[in-house]
């Protein structure tokens, strides 16, 4: 019988063959962020000669470095198959309770020891009620994030409190001609990079994530990992906060109103999955500059802030179906 033009048996090997790099690289998240924030310079760029000055664009981002500093760790959350939208009101929380601390006399070490334990207890306030009383991380943290910003509110009142003329402006503190806010941003991402892609830690994150029965029986410790990331969630919003009260000079209780969406932006922008399991830190650190871009370029186009924030909800609409659309593509 002749064989001549019979297919060549598929083997297993021919079906496990791997992907070429360019279409591994095509498909993962971070290419469409990176894609957008090459196509956000473009434009902006054309809309003011001044808006490619590097100094312009570092001191634009030091008005949301505390919210980026915060999205990353909370990408780390999400990708744990849980979700915290409480940072913006502990920041809050912890500023007021730092500053009224002060204002009373209280040594300002000891004022800032107040204001990160506070954002501590805070995320571990979440962390007890999502882990151990296991109810809805989204339906916790949106009670707790009212809770925070009404306690934010009794302490301060409808009054700014205001921090030491030597406290004030860390955004104005240069390190080889480099805001501290963003070298502190940059150092984050490359330590909470490493953590979530090398080690064994950060792998536990991931398998939490796709799947917690399997991650049980497999031996993690999945309550202990998220009550961590809540801890660390907390820790990190509350030195946001300290930043912010830096930054501005004052503190009130609406400090870091709205935060909560341009957190999830940032993380849902950069690839990570709405539902656990995937996602990375370099999307997130992608996606915050940019935020930075599109908003700094529709200032220059003196956009209305009510524009702005009609733009910044459909990039989170198109990022969350974009990014399912690229998984699910992915996993046929």
């Amino acid at each position: 019988m002749s064989t001549i033009n019979s297919p060549a048996p598929v083997t297993q090997r021919d079906a496990a063959a791997p992907r070429p790099a360019w279409q591994v690289l095509l498909v993962r998240p971070e290419t469409m962020t990176f894609v957008l924030l090459v196509l956000g310079i473009v434009v902006a760029s054309q809309l003011s000669e001044f808006f490619l000055d590097i100094n312009y664009i570092l001191r634009s981002f030091t008005l949301s470095a505390e919210f980026a500093i915060a999205a990353l760790v909370l990408t780390m959350v999400i990708i744990s198959g849980e979700i915290d939208l409480s940072p913006a009101a502990n920041m809050a929380l912890s500023a007021c309770l730092f500053a009224y601390a002060q204002q009373a006399g209280i040594p300002m070490p000891v004022a800032i020891l107040i204001g990160l334990g506070a954002g501590l207890a805070m995320g571990a306030l979440n962390g007890l009620m999502v882990i151990g009383l296991q109810l809805p991380s989204i339906i916790v943290t949106i009670g707790t994030l009212t809770l925070y910003r009404g306690l934010a509110q009794v302490i301060a009142g409808d009054k700014s409190i205001r921090v030491p003329e030597w406290f004030i402006g860390i955004n104005n503190v240069l390190v080889l001609g480099i805001p501290v806010p963003v070298l502190i941003f940059v150092a984050l991402s490359i330590v909470l990079g490493l953590v979530l892609g090398t080690t064994i830690f950060g792998r536990q994150i991931y398998l939490v994530g796709t799947n917690e029965t399997a991650a049980l029986h497999a031996g993690v410790r999945s309550k202990r990992i998220k009550m961590i990331l809540f801890l660390l969630m907390g820790f990190t919003s509350a030195v946001a906060g300290l930043m912010t009260a830096s930054r501005l000079g004052s503190v009130r209780y609406d400090l870091g109103l709205g935060g909560e969406l341009q957190m999830v932006l940032m993380a849902m922008l950069g690839g990570t999955y709405i539902f656990g399991g995937r996602g990375t830190i370099l999307g997130t650190f992608l996606a915050s500059w940019l935020l930075v871009i599109v908003t700094s370029g529709m200032i220059v186009a003196n956009w209305l802030p009510a524009y702005q924030l009609c733009v910044l909800g459909v990039l989170l609409i198109v990022s969350i179906i974009a990014t399912n659309f690229i998984y699910s593509r992915t996993e046929r």
